[in-house]
């Protein structure tokens, strides 16, 4: 790159790139359409000295739109352990190098950190070039409330370990976030019912592409609309709502699992009472056996 111009292009305009200062730069792509792009990350991207990326392919996408001539070096959690040392002696050697995922914000959900803690250990200088965000896009977008949340990133696999991770949110007083892939969206959200309770949630899917999609509803009903429909694709944020306000007196939710257990097995009188006043099912259940065994 030192014999190139370093340069990007806006419509027909090709701008030069002043020359960056050694550091790490963090730089949010877009997650989906790629006009989503602030002009200090062109800038960013077309100056640096190093560029580093997820997945090279993806990138030269976002490059070749905007005529930045880069050669990406691969940066990603099954080559960290090489990759991450030499991109330090880049910057050690007064190098600027920039990092990018494949969409959105560098470090979120992504093996970034490992570098970024590596570079602060050195006592290198990090830059956060801020934009897109799949997080903050769906959260704005969901109707719930964003004064207070919480990224969760991606839940378990396993069915139990996914309900025991989700049991340590249960209390959590703030809006919950995740990502999640599309094949595994009808069972996590009826996982979420189950455990967190019949909250508000929204479902974020393509965010920013063609097919874009918002849906809101309470998880059980999200659960059900995407348990019969066909798998869907692309990439998928769920929002929860954080816990309702219990109206219902202790003493007249003792009365419902009793008169709810008098008609049918516990299990089924605790996800019952679960649906009516929103709390989690786990905890009526284990109420209704406390009641019983009383």
């Amino acid at each position: 790159m030192e014999n190139q111009a370093k340069t990007y292009v806006v419509g027909q305009a090709a701008i030069a790139a002043r020359p960056l200062e050694p550091a790490l730069y963090l730089v949010a792509t877009p997650i989906g359409n790629l006009r989503d792009i602030t002009l200090r990350a062109l800038e960013t991207l077309a100056a640096c000295d190093v560029l580093a990326c997820e997945d090279t392919r993806v990138t030269r996408v976002l490059l070749d739109r905007y005529g930045i001539r880069q050669r990406p070096v691969a940066y990603h959690e099954h080559n960290a352990t090489e990759a991450g040392p030499k991109l330090i002696a880049a910057l050690e050697q007064g190098k600027s190098v920039a990092l990018v995922s494949d969409a959105g914000t560098p470090l979120v959900s992504d093996p970034g950190f490992r570098l970024v803690e590596q570079a602060l250990a050195s006592g290198i200088r990090v830059v956060p070039i801020p934009g897109a965000s799949a997080v903050l896009a769906a959260l704005t977008a969901s109707g719930l409330p964003s004064d207070a949340f919480l990224f969760a990133g991606f839940l378990p696999v396993r069915d139990g370990q996914r309900k025991t991770r989700l049991t340590q949110l249960t209390a959590v007083s703030a809006t919950l976030i995740f990502f999640e892939s599309p094949r595994r969206l009808a069972e996590t959200l009826a996982a979420m019912a189950e455990v967190l309770g019949d909250r508000p949630a929204a479902i974020g899917r393509e965010l920013t592409k063609t097919f874009e999609e918002m849906r809101t509803g309470r998880l059980s009903a999200l659960a059900a609309h995407y348990g019969q429909a066909a798998t869907p694709k692309g990439e998928v944020v769920i929002c929860v709502g954080p816990p309702e306000e219990k109206t219902e007196a202790p003493e007249d939710i003792d009365r419902l699992l009793v008169s709810l257990a008098a008609e049918m097995p516990a299990s089924k009188a605790a996800a019952e009472a679960a649906r009516m006043t929103g709390q989690p099912k786990q905890a009526l259940y284990r109420r209704l056996i406390e009641l019983r065994d009383g």
